[in-house]
């Protein structure tokens, strides 16, 4: 099974393999993954990403193939996580931009320098490691104001879901891409009393089920993509609009992600 990594800024992943198909999901620089199929004109590929499994087409000029023995170091390296809103790196000597939540080819082991060369001065922690709260919550408001994008996982464009699953992986943490797969993870909070900054809080509308994912503040507040990453007010409810005066979510379920 041939083996890629995404060696742009963005690349759109698509439900189908055209470039007027809905986009699912987006690849950021750093992710890798593996091609599932070729399409018969040779023009997309299908692939499934590593980091969650998530599945969909990507534009065939847009696939940069790696060695197995590269995706299995990426996958044992403890590499770095891009922690400034946007940033320019040195690819074979040539600048790129990247943005918040890249993954970056920088360990204490450099094996890949006979395959590709890198250089960057940002801002950036270790992928695995685990950080709290207020650490959280600071990466979550580098997002603010992002337009919400179907699919989007960038500052300049995000989902719910999106949003909830970098500022976690940032984090630390491991998320699904989607609200339907992220309500399945962590440890349900009964009692929205019990609920605690940080906490994973999802919501229904018009009795669609589960359809909107945002995470819990403190003071009564939550942080999610609805139009914009913005901040609202949350009762057990749901989230109330104070400039509208409406609630626009109802609560179904609280997670525990964090530990």
């Amino acid at each position: 099974m041939e083996k890629g990594i995404c060696r742009l800024c963005i690349v759109p992943v698509r439900k189908d393999p055209s470039d007027v198909s809905e986009m699912v999901t987006q690849l950021l620089f750093g992710d890798h993954y593996s091609v599932l199929e070729v399409s018969p004109d040779r023009k997309w590929v299908r692939v499934s990403i590593y980091f969650d499994g998530y599945e969909g087409w990507i534009d065939a000029k847009q696939h940069k193939q790696i060695s197995d023995e590269y995706f299995d170091e990426i996958n044992t390296n403890e590499f770095r996580i891009c922690t400034d809103l946007t940033a320019t790196i040195l690819y074979k000597k040539k600048p790129l931009q990247i943005v918040l939540g890249s993954v970056l080819p920088i360990a204490h082991t450099e094996l890949f320098d006979i395959e590709e060369q890198f250089a960057f001065n940002g801002e950036s922690k270790r992928l695995g490691q685990l950080r709290e709260f207020e650490y959280l919550k600071a990466i979550a408001f580098k997002y603010l104001n992002a337009p919400y994008l179907w699919g989007g996982k960038s500052p300049f464009g995000i989902d719910c879901s999106g949003f909830t699953q970098l500022v976690f992986k940032i984090t630390g943490y491991r998320l699904k891409r989607d609200t339907s797969q992220q309500v399945l993870q962590g440890d349900e909070v009964a009692d929205p009393r019990d609920a605690q900054p940080g906490d994973l809080v999802f919501f229904q509308h018009e009795n669609r089920g589960i359809s909107h994912v945002g995470i819990l503040l403190d003071e009564q507040k939550i942080i999610h993509a609805s139009g914009y990453v913005r901040v609202d007010l949350l009762d057990e409810s749901g989230i109330f609009n104070q400039s509208k005066n409406v609630y626009t979510h109802s609560m179904a379920k609280i997670k525990r992600i964090m530990r």
